[in-house]
């Protein structure tokens, strides 16, 4: 009996250990896998905090703080982008978002705007921002001794204007007209610290020294030297209806050169450049600690040819425009002449805006489909090799351009071109003044070489420059008579719907680069640069160089240490 029970507990201590291992064995497995689904420590990762001064050289000197009397001083606007706001702003596709105006609403018919503003909008004195104020800027805006221009008070004459209460306002227009949001971008102004002044007062106001705006920066100082005012000090606003930028306060110091900016930064008494020209961009950018940010300038250079004028009537042939295109060598300008501070045109609207046709035709330089197109035309050389002629009738024309030293370059590489393939072009240099009040306006000229100024034009429309209704007394300075287009253009301004839009400025695009009435040249570049040290900062288009502070709530130099846990999966086999 001894033995036998020796021996069965023999067996029985034998199983309980291979259990026991089992159990042990099943232990260290799931402590495993408890350890591995542990919060994994990452590495520490920097976040943006509130403080810090953003110095910044502001090339161009000091004028007035004003929305409304900014217009020929973009250092001004620079600064007033930050203390103001407007109705709507639009982002860098062209796009209208709220800002002073939380929404918006349009009749069916198109002509009725009713707007609703934010209900947390105050002056950075803490007075609510109401509709009175907007009636008062608009009271202003349309004054004969208004600096807006003529064309913008005409358009405000005709839209009748009614408070409905603090917080919202009605706009009704004589007829349709969806660029209407366009004209909302203009800084309001605060009537109860202006209403005792008039238009004609309000350049001279004290208040252009030391504004209220309802921005997300406020002033603070100005800092004058020998009786001079060298800078403009603005802090953070804590009324802000809007993200609180990071960045505590902006610094402007001005400079009245972009070399003279581009020293200081290197002397180290800024962290950014409100402008760095072509000339400087090579040198700025090797700066291992300058970041360089460059954007589409709104604005389009082209050479424009005068379709009514009887002189030059082989420009009324579609195939002579096309071989003249051909006969360009754009990309050489861009390189050469702009030192690469320039983007190749095909379309009169702007890239990278949600109008703009990325597939419109290109016709690149080809100097030798160029004579095949001519020759195709009926124009062949004279005896002397010199120019091309038919029917007694020369090739040849006078180009103006505006009498600078880089429309001038440009000006001699578009003659040296053309006379490659036997087109004679005459130069003459005229004043900018003198280029529209003597020969784009009065339609006396036969070409000419210009910059066509998109800036603030935040709607794509280019019914202005193209629509035979404007060919007599508008700005359809090449008198081009197209009815296609101009149906495409007449759609575009009564149709809301944006996807419409965008459709029929796609067709109104190709039937341009099909007929070529002008020769996109190139949008030139905007390049600014800021200190490695200030983080969050993106380039965008841009509608006028102040856009290059749309993002600056996301701008930091300060960071603070945040330690992040995140849970790391397991994969089983």
């Amino acid at each position: 009996m001894r033995l036998r029970a020796a021996f069965l507990y023999f067996i029985l201590m034998k199983k309980l250990r291979w259990q026991i291992l089992v159990v042990v064995l099943t232990l260290i497995v799931v402590a495993v896998l408890l350890l591995t689904q542990q919060p994994a420590l990452n590495p520490i990762q920097p976040e943006p905090a509130s403080g810090g001064i953003y110095t910044e050289a502001l090339v161009g000197s000091f004028g007035r703080l004003n929305p409304l009397l900014d217009l020929n001083n973009p250092a001004d606007r620079d600064i007033d982008r930050l203390i103001f706001s407007s109705l709507i702003k639009f982002d860098s596709s062209g796009v209208p978002q709220p800002d002073l105006a939380e929404s918006w609403g349009v009749t069916p018919d198109g002509t009725v705007y009713n707007v609703t503003l934010r209900s947390d909008a105050v002056w950075q004195d803490g007075t609510p921002v109401t509709s009175d104020d907007v009636l008062f800027t608009i009271s202003l805006l349309r004054s004969v001794n208004s600096a807006f221009s003529t064309d913008v008070r005409a358009m405000w004459d005709q839209v009748q204007i009614t408070r409905i209460n603090d917080k919202n306002i009605k706009f009704t227009l004589p007829e349709p007209f969806v660029p209407f949001l366009d004209f909302l971008t203009f800084g309001i102004l605060p009537q109860h610290l202006l209403s005792s002044l008039t238009a004609d007062q309000l350049s001279s106001s004290d208040f252009n020294l030391a504004p209220v705006g309802s921005g997300p920066y406020k002033f603070d100082h100005l800092t004058v030297e020998n009786g001079q005012i060298t800078g403009v000090v603005l802090t953070v606003s804590d009324k802000y209806y809007g993200q609180v930028p990071f960045v505590e306060q902006i610094v402007f110091r001005y400079y009245p050169t972009a070399d003279q900016a581009l020293a200081a930064y290197k002397a180290g008494e800024v962290l950014g450049i409100s402008q760095i020209t072509s000339n400087l961009f090579a040198s700025a950018c090797s700066d291992p600690n300058l970041s360089c940010y460059s954007s589409r300038m709104p604005r389009l250079s082209m050479v424009l040819f005068n379709l009514g004028n009887n002189d030059v009537a082989f420009f009324q042939d579609k195939n002579v425009r096309r071989a003249l295109m051909a006969g360009l060598n754009r990309q050489w300008m861009v390189d050469n002449l702009l030192q690469g501070q320039g983007i190749v045109a095909d379309s009169p609207l702007l890239p990278l805006t949600w109008a703009y046709y990325s597939g419109v035709e290109h016709i690149g330089f080809d100097p030798d489909t160029a004579i095949a197109e001519l020759k195709a035309a009926g124009y062949v050389l004279t005896p002397d090799g010199t120019v091309r002629t038919k029917d007694k009738v020369s090739l040849s024309f006078t180009m103006v351009y505006p009498d600078d030293p880089l429309h001038a370059q440009l000006a001699q590489s578009i003659q040296q071109n053309w006379a490659a393939i036997g087109v004679e072009v005459k130069l003459q240099a005229v004043s900018y003044d003198s280029l529209f009040a003597d020969y784009l306006t009065p339609r006396t000229y036969q070409a000419a070489l210009v910059d066509l100024d998109l800036s603030r034009s935040y709607d794509p429309d280019p019914y202005p420059f193209w629509h035979q209704a404007e060919i007599t007394s508008g700005q359809n300075y090449s008198q081009w008579d197209n009815r296609t287009a101009s149906e495409y253009l007449e759609q575009a301004r009564v149709v809301a719907d944006m996807n419409i839009r965008a459709r029929l400025y796609r067709n109104f695009q190709v039937v341009f680069a099909r007929e070529l009435p002008a020769l996109p040249l190139y949008y030139p570049i905007y390049t600014y640069g800021i200190d490695q040290r200030v983080q969050g900062v993106q380039a965008v288009p841009l509608f006028e160089p102040a856009d290059r502070f749309n993002g600056i709530a996301s701008w930091f130099l300060i960071t603070r240490r945040a330690l992040e846990q995140t849970v790391q999966p397991t994969v089983l086999p």
